[in-house]
Formats: C-alpha cells, structure tokens, sequence
C-alpha cells in the first residue's frame, strides 16, 4: 500500500489542470468506454498514444502513474491467466498435460489486461489532476437535469467526491496501524492461514472504528458550516467552460465512435 496515489490531487498548471472538470469528467467516460468496445490491436494502440500524450500534458512525473497500478496488478495478472487457460480458441502453441494454450487465449491475455491498464492509468489522470470540489461541482453540474424528476443530484455528487478524497485516508490510517501492530510484535505476511484471518480481524476493527470516527468529525465540521442536504447553496468557485474543452470533448468523441464503428 505503499505510494497510493489513487483519489489524490497533484497542484499544477499545465494544461489538463486548466480544463474544466467537466470536459475531463465526459471525456474520460468515452475514453474508457471506447477501451471497452474496441477489438483491434490497432485501435489499442492509437487509445495507448493519445493516453501517453495526455500524461504528458499533466507534466506529472510518469513514476505517479505507475504508482496507480499497484493496487491492480493481482488482477492484471489474475485476468491474463484466466484468459490463457479457459480461452480455447485457436492453435496450440504450448501444451504440458492437461494445459493446453492457445494463441487465441494469449492473444486475448494480453489484450484484455492492456484494456485494464489503460483504464486504470486514464482514471488516475483524472484524479491527479482535478481538485475534489472541482469534481463535486462537475458531478453536480453533469447530473443536474435529474433534479426535476426528483434525484438527489447535490448529495450524490457529494458522497462521490468525499469517497475518491477518503481513498488515500483510509490506506494511510492502515499503514498506522499495520506499524503499530508490528512494533508489537504482530506479522500478517507469516503465519497459518487462521492465523492470518484472526490478524486481519485485528487490522479492520481499528480500522473500521477510525473510519467511522473520521466521519463523525467530518459531519460535524460540516454541520458547523450550515451544510444542510436538499438546501439550495452556491459555490465560491466558477466552472468556465473554453474551446480547449470543447476540443477535447470531440476528440475522444471520435475515439468512441471509431471504436463502435472499427
């Protein structure tokens, strides 16, 4: 758990700071989307350029994104071997007894694990690089025409944010208590597997109990700024929408439609 990056927020000025969360947030829904339809290794490869190109846009050291795919790696891993062995299509080209693989199932393999990667990296990009209330504002603005059939537009656009913002809390808090349970002699990584599940009990209750601490405090420093949910309120930030957006909207629109076209 160390270097989580996942739900933090790196200061900048470089142009993907400077796009309105919005465009971000929708363009960034196609593009996943897109990784999601597609089938061609030559498709993938022009989503992996526009992916590098944005990255490099955040003038953000590459080592954060990298950083993003720990968490995910088991189930990189995970789905390349599922694929590789349950995938019967195709020729043989390795056999040992029962297990047979294919190229087909290779090819897929790595296929679906590149898609994984892909979608993981362009949803770290979006975190890094927008300010949680951006995101809060954004969400808000995204969904407001569900307010007049009555949805909680506000309260979800909320909860969504204070969730990516409690991410990197909650795996601080762990590493706390993983530190102080080793100073008393307590190892997780050794031992019987009963052992392991008793020592894993002893990790979430503090856990849990900081969890809901931590949101008690939260509620009530909100409290004290007369937050009351459903209210009408403003914001002290303006979203401004530019042609910069507007060009990026219709970029990865034209990657979604060539994924369900190619």
């Amino acid at each position: 758990m160390n270097g989580i990056v996942i739900g933090q927020y790196l200061p900048g000025q470089s142009f993907w700071h400077r796009l309105d969360p919005r465009a971000k947030i929708v363009a960034t829904s196609l593009f996943v989307v897109a990784s999601f339809l597609i089938d061609s290794w030559l498709f993938m490869g022009l989503l992996i350029v526009a992916e590098l190109v944005a990255m490099t846009l955040t003038k953000i050291p590459l080592n954060y994104f990298m950083r993003s795919l720990k968490p995910v790696f088991f189930f990189v891993i995970l789905t390349f071997i599922l694929q590789i062995i349950f995938n019967r299509q195709g020729q043989v080209i390795f056999s040992l007894g029962p297990i047979e693989i294919y190229d087909e199932g290779l090819n897929l393999g790595f296929f679906m694990s590149i898609r994984l990667i892909i979608v993981v990296l362009i949803s770290t990009l979006l975190t890094l690089t927008t300010k949680p209330s951006d995101l809060t504002l954004a969400l808000e603005s995204l969904f407001k025409p569900l307010k007049k059939v009555g949805f909680p537009v506000s309260e979800l656009a909320l909860m969504i944010s204070i969730a990516l913002r409690f991410i990197p809390t909650l795996f601080e808090e762990t590493q706390k208590i993983l530190k102080a349970q080793a100073s008393r002699g307590v190892d997780i990584s050794e031992g019987k597997f009963k052992d392991k599940v008793m020592q894993l009990i002893s990790l979430l209750v503090p856990l849990f109990i900081l969890s809901f601490k931590r949101a008690d405090e939260l509620a009530n420093a909100m409290e004290v700024r007369g937050y009351v949910p459903g209210r009408l309120r403003t914001s002290i930030n303006r979203l401004s929408w530019k042609v910069s957006d507007t060009v990026l909207v219709l970029v990865c629109g034209a990657l979604f439609i060539g994924a369900i076209i190619f």
